[in-house]
């Protein structure tokens, strides 16, 4: 099976007043509906309150990101499916429970993980 990345930005989830709790119940039912079909990895957030660091192999830790990554931030959820149309299935349930449309990114294999 392959892992697939499903993602989106903040700026792209605008949810009116008052409907935040129904969009978070929706997108922890689909959550636990990939953890039910045993289909889930990991998935969260990004903080946004807390800027990101880059750390060289030295230990040396500096403010920032690489110079020409773009700001990284919103949700992001793991799956682990049989196929990319499965990946896409999946992406389309994030997407009607967070009320936006999903990024769809494959991993690579990695026989360790």
């Amino acid at each position: 099976m392959t892992k697939y990345l499903i993602s989106f930005p903040s700026a792209a989830m605008v949810v009116p007043d008052g409907e935040l709790p129904a969009v978070a119940d929706a997108a922890h039912a689909v959550i636990e509906e990939a953890k039910d079909a045993g289909v889930y990895v990991f998935g969260g957030g990004i903080n946004e309150a807390v800027p990101p660091v880059m750390v060289d192999g030295d230990g040396t830790v500096t403010e920032g990101t690489y110079p020409r990554t773009t700001q990284l931030e919103g949700g992001y959820t793991v799956l682990e499916v049989p196929s990319r149309e499965a990946a896409l299935e999946w992406a389309a349930k994030i997407a009607v429970a967070c009320r936006c449309a999903q990024e769809v990114r494959e991993f690579q294999y990695d026989p360790a993980s």
